[in-house]
């Protein structure tokens, strides 16, 4: 029969490799040098968020004075589906996801290093 503690420690060791690959893959994808791939991580690098995006648009058509009403018929329902791309859909960059890649590396040499 196995200690616990080795069993959460080899893995906590496998968790520690993957964080690791993952982060040294993250860092060997940014610094590619071709042209169109360093255009589209570029894009993922100031990913935007639709949602702010289609609010704005739905408040700007809900404002607009209009006499038969279509714009603000067609504003409002943008407004929604803004909200709802909003929480659906974050705007997670490559920086943010390096980031936590990196925090839960240094949590666990925190945790071995408690061992």
């Amino acid at each position: 029969m196995t200690d616990p503690l080795r069993a959460k420690i080899e893995q906590l060791r496998i968790m520690k490799e993957s964080a690791s690959r993952r982060s040294s893959l993250y860092s060997d994808i940014g610094s590619l040098d071709d042209r169109k791939t360093s255009k589209s991580l570029g894009a993922l690098n100031r990913a935007s968020a639709p949602g702010k995006k289609m609010q704005k648009l739905g408040f700007i058509m809900l404002w607009i004075p209009e006499p038969t009403g279509v714009t603000v018929a067609v504003g409002a329902p943008m407004i929604l589906a803004g909200r709802y791309l909003d929480k659906k859909y974050n705007g997670t960059t490559l920086k943010d996801i390096g980031h936590n890649t990196h925090e839960t590396l240094s949590s666990i040499h925190k945790f071995k290093a408690s061992l």
